[in-house]
């Protein structure tokens, strides 16, 4: 046995150490009195039979010295084992499959068995949380949390090598004798203290309604009140559900308070109050539409108010009618199932016109870019943002790096025109030109991944952001002065409404209201999509200003293959779950138009099919990126879907782009997603 041999090694030493000494002796005796010496020899002759002494003692006194150890060893475990049969901590010797050996009367009156019985099942049996491959995997010591019934432990657990108790520095090996440790420290009331004070900090929600004007002025004049009540009672009753402190700001914002417990109530509720209050009907023509804003996160109540707006600006950014929920970094939404209400008054517009010119009155020149590879309304609202700014006296350059076949013929009609000059700039000389008396402008995108040259963002001191896309989780973080309006059909849209509000009429050029012309265009589907009173409203102030349908019309006109890519995604088409038209389209690779560009066609043509709710077009590019083109007729949110693919866009127009993604995959994705949000209510 190796204890066995440990032990008599260990004994060895009683011999060994008297024996070097009278060694040493008789070398000392040698070195003073010489070796033909007779006090020399008188120490050998002593010396030997001391030595002689010693082994005889050594081998008559062994088995004795054995005897007496074995005895006081035994005594010693007798003592040991009844201190751990009597330890008021649970304790358990088990193998690495988890099954017990021995345990205390702690551990049995823990799992409620009786002690006279043998426990022949495995520890997994009792705490779920301690499977055999956990144990299996033990390396040192490590704690975790177990529950067994109503009791909450903290399971200390730690590997022995059974080899290794006699023999130090062993290392273990396979087949060696190893068993597991288990203590179980009852920390039920540490946990629940841990989880009241978690479930008492304060969360602060704000609720917006998004269209109280404009369903007021649909509604007589008498049920104004009668709606107000309705909508007052709906949140104040919704919120004492969660003993909610409700306080009411003005006629359409709320403030309420609760606490964090309650918030897994709301989600799994999935906040009904927005159906409640767009349900209430008193004769509007409007439903009205909440958003929600809550905040959490932070060391105190203040940050998590600050969250909470933040979490408001969020709701609107992305169209309203929903939920957004701030947890420290982390964003959740819920709702946004409808397309939002248009907002008929221009309010917004005037006030940040106004913004932005007097932030313009200490610069010099303004860059101005949109995202990459830019469409007909990214680099139409870059024209109307430099007619803009030039008109208020300040240089004006727009950053494109390439010129896409999408928008060639808009780019072509400026380059060719000297009155334009270096208008357009690619990145590298943009990088080269910003100083503390340069502004950057981006529209027609509001992350700074998709910009033309997102090194710019964290250049510019001052940047301005125009979109009309919904906001993602993403943000621009530095923007001065950020306008994004999801009711907007399009980017020049908004442009346009700035024009007049600014105090220097500016004098548009029919070149330049045709670029902006076309970007409502293409971006509304010739006024089929997202289209509101105010957009046919620029498309006429536009007109005013000389814009030309037929030069637009011949600027679009599609490619014979452009045609048959289009007519590939309609005959490529599959109805999924009888609602939803699912293609692809194999993109010509010598085709001159951007890949981006059929399957986008083919989704809109896709709409007009009997039933068809939403499209999803997709093309895979030489590049290996997997372009995906949503559309929607306005029943379905396919933002919302897009979202889950890390893309984005519009209640009916979305995207993305999944780089390394098959297409195969990717309906297979869609086919789950769709079904799992339709079950729960999110679509």
């Amino acid at each position: 046995m190796s204890g066995s041999r440990g032990m008599r090694n260990k004994i060895k030493y009683l011999i060994l150490v008297p024996i070097l000494l009278a060694v040493a002796l008789l070398a000392i005796c040698v070195m003073n009195f010489g070796v033909e010496s007779k006090e020399t020899l008188i120490t050998v002759i002593v010396v030997a039979v001391y030595i002689l002494i010693v082994i005889l003692a050594y081998v008559r006194l062994t088995p004795m010295v054995k005897a007496t150890m074995v005895d006081y060893s035994l005594e010693q475990g007798k003592v040991q084992k009844e201190l751990l049969h009597g330890l008021a901590v649970p304790y358990a010797l088990l193998d690495t499959d988890g099954k017990v050996l021995w345990a205390n009367a702690m551990f049995y009156k823990t799992i409620g068995v009786n002690e006279k019985k043998f426990l022949s099942r495995r520890v997994e049996n009792y705490f779920p949380e301690l499977s055999s491959d956990i144990l299996a995997d033990v390396v040192g010591e490590f704690s975790m949390d177990v529950k067994y019934g109503d009791r909450r432990f903290n399971a200390v657990i730690r590997r022995v090598d059974l080899s290794t108790v006699f023999e130090d520095n062993k290392q273990e090996k396979k087949g060696d004798d190893v068993v597991v440790v288990m203590y179980l420290f009852d920390v039920t009331n540490e946990r629940r203290l841990e989880q009241e004070t978690f479930d008492q900090k304060l969360f602060a929600g704000l609720v917006y309604i998004d269209n109280y004007d404009e369903v007021m002025n649909s509604l007589e004049e008498v049920k104004h009140s009668i709606l107000n009540a309705l909508v007052d009672r709906k949140i104040n009753m919704y919120l004492s559900n969660i003993d909610a402190i409700v306080k009411r700001l003005e006629n359409d914002k709320y403030l309420f308070v609760f606490r964090q417990k309650y918030i897994k109530t709301l989600q799994e509720d999935r906040f009904s109050l927005l159906d409640d209050v767009k349900n209430l009907n008193v004769g509007n023509e409007i439903p009205m539409t909440l958003s929600i804003g809550i905040g959490a996160g932070g060391g105190s109540f203040t940050d998590a108010f600050e969250n909470a707006k933040v979490a408001i600006g969020l709701a609107l950014g992305r169209g309203g009618d929903q939920v957004a929920l701030k947890n420290g970094e982390q964003v959740t939404y819920f709702g946004g199932k409808s397309t939002g209400t248009e907002k008929t008054t221009r309010v917004k517009a005037r006030v940040k016109a106004q913004a932005f010119e007097e932030l313009l009155e200490n610069k010099e020149r303004v860059i101005i870019m949109a995202h990459k590879r830019p469409d007909a309304d990214a680099f139409g609202s870059a024209v109307g943002i430099y007619r803009l700014v030039t008109t208020l006296g300040r240089k004006a350059f727009i950053v494109l790096d390439e010129d896409t076949e999408a928008i060639r013929p808009v780019v072509n009609s400026f380059k060719g025109n000297n009155y334009y000059g270096d208008m357009i700039i690619p990145s590298g000389r943009a990088l080269s030109m910003v100083d503390a008396n340069t502004m950057l402008v981006v529209c027609d995108v509001n992350r700074p991944s998709m910009t033309e040259c997102e090194e710019l963002l964290s250049l510019a001191s001052t940047v301005v952001v125009f979109d009309h896309h919904r906001q993602s989780n993403e943000p621009i973080e530095n923007a001065t002065l950020s306008y994004i309006e999801p009711f907007a059909s399009s980017a020049c849209e908004m442009i346009t409404e700035m024009f007049q509000y600014i105090s220097v009429k500016p004098k548009i050029r029919p070149v330049e209201a045709d670029a902006m012309y076309s970007g409502i265009l293409i971006d509304t589907d010739n006024f089929l999509n997202k289209t509101g009173v105010r957009t046919f409203e620029a498309a006429s102030y536009l007109r005013k200003c000389g814009a030309d349908i037929t030069r637009v019309r011949k600027m679009f006109r599609s490619s014979l293959t452009s045609m048959k890519e289009r007519a590939q995604g309609i005959s490529n088409a599959e109805m999924y779950m009888g609602c939803y038209a699912i293609s692809y389209v194999d993109a010509d690779p010598d085709s001159p138009e951007a890949p981006t560009v059929p399957v986008a066609k083919a989704a809109n043509e896709l709409l007009n099919v009997e039933n068809v709710k939403a499209s999803f077009v997709v093309t895979e590019a030489e590049n290996g990126t997997l372009y995906v083109s949503a559309r929607s007729i306005g029943d379905v949110n396919v933002q919302l879907i897009m979202e889950r693919f890390n893309g984005g866009g519009h209640a009916t127009v979305a995207g993305a782009q999944l780089p390394g993604m098959s297409k195969e995959d990717f309906f297979m994705n869609l086919r789950r997603t769709l079904k799992e949000m339709t079950a729960e209510g999110s679509i």
